[in-house]
């Protein structure tokens, strides 16, 4: 699952979600995401080589965390 925000790394994501910024996740062609609960995430985007990779935990649809 990819960041909509495209962060170029994890801690780029991680100040943006500290910051109060609305992160949304989602799968291309992978179906359905959880509104909460726990998804792996991966980027920067395709066709870019993924740098980093992370667990998030989503609640009402929004990433509030990542590990």
């Amino acid at each position: 699952m990819y960041v909509a925000s495209n962060p170029r790394t994890k801690k780029q994501l991680k100040e943006s979600i500290k910051a109060g910024n609305e992160e949304v996740v989602y799968a291309p062609g992978q179906g359905s995401i959880p509104e909460n609960g726990t998804v792996h995430l991966e980027g920067p985007h395709f066709p870019e080589p993924h740098k980093w990779y992370a667990t998030g935990v989503l609640r009402d649809g929004l990433l509030i965390k990542i590990s």
